[in-house]
């Protein structure tokens, strides 16, 4: 399966490329000599503040959504309920006290959010609001056009719009407990490029921060723009879909507190599929820094380090 996605994978990628370069002006390559924009240091714009010291139950829903009446847009959220801690996520669970981040998660070519329930429910138990669309083209079940994915940025946010309505919404479950003004968006592999997407050509200004795993910014550029939102970066160095080298260049181009947490032995996306030690380290330094992003909270920022490093499995290259 991994290997069957892996091939799909390229194919979007190559084709996402081709199309980047296929009508207009193509961007002129940077001289070798010239050096990489300088990342500046500005501080998040969400204000200083707590996270949750608690784990959550976590629970699960479906939305409907269709954006333009041609784009079917089922809706994964998972998000923080009341009950144990631990278990696994329970459909349309009554949601914990509390008003939480959102982070708005885009799945691969040919995937299903279900696919990364492992992660994105940890996410959830750390105390924030997950919304994973699933995509009418890339998706399981789609038609596998890869060039789809240049419009998936404008689907998170439409997406992304119609999670947060149900903040104000008479009746909703999630009516009260959503924090509008604290919002993320992160991605694995074609996801990844729709996540660069929403900090680049469709730059959305209410995301303040972005997680991409394995991705590349090919069809997207890495022409950055907006506010400043701090960038962490997931990729494998044995990444056999998008090579290391691709990832790194985006991460590179990024002008803001950014981090690359590298998995030397890690490939295009096991470790966030599989329960195991690459998954808890890249679960944990995830966490660490939504709380960050997300939250304002500086003791997760400093103990992202220590997380991301732990049990020598990866590297972190820190610029946050």
């Amino acid at each position: 399966m991994l290997r069957r996605h892996a091939a799909l994978v390229t194919a979007a990628l190559l084709s996402v490329g081709l199309a980047g370069c296929s009508g207009g002006t193509v961007a002129p390559r940077r001289p070798a000599a010239e050096a990489p924009p300088k990342a500046t240091t500005p501080a998040p714009r969400v204000p200083a503040g707590h996270a949750p010291t608690k784990s959550f139950a976590v629970g699960v829903r479906q939305l409907k959504l269709n954006r333009d009446g041609d784009r079917p847009l089922p809706v994964t959220v998972w998000y923080p309920a009341r009950g144990s801690a631990g278990d696994a996520p329970e459909p349309s669970a009554p949601a914990a006290t509390g008003r939480f981040p959102v982070v708005m998660f885009s799945h691969g070519l040919g995937a299903r959010p279900e696919d990364y329930q492992l992660l994105l429910s940890r996410w959830a138990a750390a105390g924030f609001v997950v919304a994973a669309p699933r995509f009418p083209h890339t998706g399981t079940g789609g038609d596998g056009n890869p060039l789809d994915v240049l419009n998936q940025p404008a689907d998170v946010s439409y997406a992304l719009t119609q999670v947060l309505a149900l903040d104000g919404r008479a009746g909703d479950p999630l009516r009260g407990h959503l924090a509008p003004d604290r919002v993320a968006a992160a991605g694995h592999s074609a996801g990844g490029v729709t996540t660069v997407g929403l900090f680049t050509a469709g730059r959305d200004e209410r995301l303040d921060a972005g997680i991409v795993f394995a991705g590349t910014a090919l069809g997207v550029g890495t022409g950055f723009a907006g506010a400043a939102a701090p960038q962490l970066f997931v990729h494998g160095e044995a990444d056999e879909v998008v090579s290391y080298a691709a990832g790194k260049a985006v991460y590179d181009a990024v002008p803001w507190p950014k981090a690359m947490l590298s998995l030397p032995k890690g490939d295009h996306g096991r470790a966030l599929l599989s329960d195991g030690k690459a998954l808890r380290v890249v679960a944990d330094t995830t966490v660490e820094f939504l709380r960050w992003t997300l939250y304002g909270d500086a003791a997760a920022k400093n103990r992202l380090p220590a997380d991301a490093t732990r049990g020598g499995l990866a590297t972190l290259d820190d610029h946050l």
